[in-house]
Order: C-alpha cells, then structure tokens, then sequence
C-alpha cells in the first residue's frame, strides 16, 4: 500500500466534498444537478482508486468518514 497515494485521494475526497458542500450552501445556494452529479462521480472514482490500494471496505470508510467530516 503506498500511503501517500492514500493520502492524495483523501485529500482530493476532502476537495470534491467542499466544493459539492459551496455548491449547495454556498454564496449562490443553488447549484445544478449536473454540478452535484460530478462531484459525487469525481469521488466515486477516488473511491475505485482507494479500493485498489487499500480493499473495497477500507475505501468506503475512508470515503464515508472523509463525506461526514467534510458535509456532516
């Protein structure tokens, strides 16, 4: 398992949840479907990259956690 790898879509994980999180509730509080949809697509494939280093149990935590600390 290369940790940084890891670490690297955690953090890209955290990013995408922001900025779904200022399309949502932002300044404009309007944000399309399709900019919501991206977003979830952009982490569903760091969630396909985790799942290659660390199992597809370990990548859904990771994402979940990463989701409720971000947007919970």
């Amino acid at each position: 398992m290369n940790l940084s790898e890891v670490a690297q879509l955690k953090k890209q994980i955290e990013c995408e949840c922001q900025a779904m999180n200022l399309a949502l509730y932002g300044y404009s509080e309007v944000a399309s479907h399709h900019i919501i949809n991206s977003r979830y697509s952009a982490i569903g494939r760091c969630q396909d990259q985790l799942e290659t280093l660390v199992g597809e149990e370990a990548a859904a935590t990771i994402v979940v956690d990463v989701y409720n600390k971000v947007i919970g």
